[in-house]
């Protein structure tokens, strides 16, 4: 196979950094688009020590001694300079998240945690983030494979835990995403797992039926049964079942969403209406709330008719004609008064689910519950972003520790 030659090179990597500054905003490209913004935005610490070794490199060898040379180095410059955006808009992250915490906790929330953040809490891990996929944590054992309900692979959930027994820690429950069609536990919130687990929480990933062999409510009652074997079984791995905090991304958001606003629902929970599916807490990323089109928006209306309708939903389930079986499913039909604590999260690039729809969540969540609802907003962010450890994703995970922390010493507080 020939090397690509230097410019080439260049050029390849200045159009991915430019489609991660700008991306475009076309329906048609935005899976292509997304996957060069998201993985050059994420790692753009790397590739920007991959462009200034591969031009060293180059000039060592062989100089200026062509125009062709000279545009490399130009390229190469632009790369480098977009790159150093990306990593700078990354970090504004920490200040993100700790502004949408001030807002929704107060400003002295931080003297309520078990361990406010130090200075190195707060810094960006640039240790941690030089091997972003190594899988082994030495201080996380994961129990993998383990079944939460009937029914074969689909119904499996690994659990991550400190190496050193705990007793009564609270729990967090993970939900993947992959538009209702595919995923697994293993490919999703892996560094927010492993986090909370350093610090002493017990964590749940779990896989869940997929469209269209499943079709909906499938992939929300086998959460809630997974929720159920929570209750039921965590305490022999050291967690607490009376606080269960739920997260997810994407469809997985939708998901994490949807079970803290359908807690004890008995159409969703066929055969075990006696389980106490609460949850405590909801920490969503990137998630998908119009399930059912009801704000009005070209996007919602889109996925709705493209995905939901037919691929996801029963083939029958026209979205006129079945309304409401689609806004039972929706998040955003669903706010109330009951909600436990939210941390919605988004990224200002999503182009997979545009931030307008985490904006609308938002805003009618806070119009009407009692509990608080912080909100960040990530300048430069895709979907996904918190997929691998990287600079943004560092900031958000140790943010929705800060988050979980003071929501759980509050139940606590409050249930003594």
């Amino acid at each position: 196979m020939v090397k690509p030659n230097f410019v080439t090179r260049r050029a390849v990597q200045l159009g991915l950094t430019a489609l991660a500054l700008r991306p475009p905003r076309r329906r048609s490209t935005s899976i292509p688009v997304f996957f060069g913004a998201w993985l050059t935005d994420e790692l753009a610490p790397h590739l920007l020590g991959l462009t200034l070794a591969d031009t060293a490199q180059h000039l060592a060898r062989r100089g200026l001694r062509t125009p062709g040379d000279r545009a490399g180095l130009a390229l190469a410059a632009l790369s480098a300079a977009g790159l150093g955006s990306l990593i700078a808009t990354a970090q504004k992250a920490r200040g993100e998240v700790e502004t949408a915490l001030t807002e929704a906790l107060g400003p002295d929330y931080s003297s309520r945690l078990a361990h406010p953040p130090s200075p190195r809490d707060l810094a960006t891990p640039w240790g941690q983030l030089a091997l972003p996929f190594r899988g082994r944590d030495p201080e996380v054992v994961r129990e993998r494979n383990i079944p939460y309900a009937p029914g074969g692979k689909r119904f499996l959930l690994d659990v991550f835990r400190p190496r050193e027994p705990v007793t009564g820690a609270p729990v967090l429950l993970q939900v993947h995403g992959g538009a209702w069609t595919i995923g697994n536990k293993d490919e999703q919130g892996q560094p927010l797992m492993r986090h909370l687990a350093r610090r002493g929480w017990v964590c749940v990933a779990i896989n869940y039926p997929l469209a269209p062999a499943s079709r909906w409510p499938a992939h929300i009652v086998a959460a809630k049964r997974a929720l159920a074997w929570i209750r039921g079984n965590i305490a022999s791995y050291g967690g607490d079942p009376g606080f269960v905090a739920v997260t997810g991304g994407s469809a997985g958001g939708h998901l994490a969403a949807l079970l803290a606003l359908s807690q004890n629902d008995p159409a969703l929970q066929p055969g075990f209406t006696e389980a106490d599916t609460s949850v405590q807490a909801c920490a969503p990323h990137y998630g998908v709330y119009d399930i059912a089109a009801t704000s009005g928006a070209e996007e919602s209306k889109y996925r709705l008719e493209s995905l939901l309708a037919g691929r996801v939903f029963a083939a029958d389930r026209d979205p006129v004609n079945y309304l409401d079986d689609y806004i039972a499913a929706s998040p955003l039909d669903r706010v109330s008064d009951e909600a436990p604590p939210f941390f919605v999260i988004h990224g200002k690039h999503d182009s997979l689910v545009p931030v307008a729809e985490a904006r609308e969540f938002v805003d009618r969540l806070r119009s009407v519950s009692k509990q608080p609802v912080a909100y960040a907003e990530l300048a430069g962010a895709q979907h996904a972003f918190d997929v691998f450890p990287s600079i943004r994703s560092a900031h958000v995970v140790r943010g929705v520790e800060r988050f979980l922390d003071h929501t759980y010493r509050a139940w606590a507080a409050a249930t003594c």
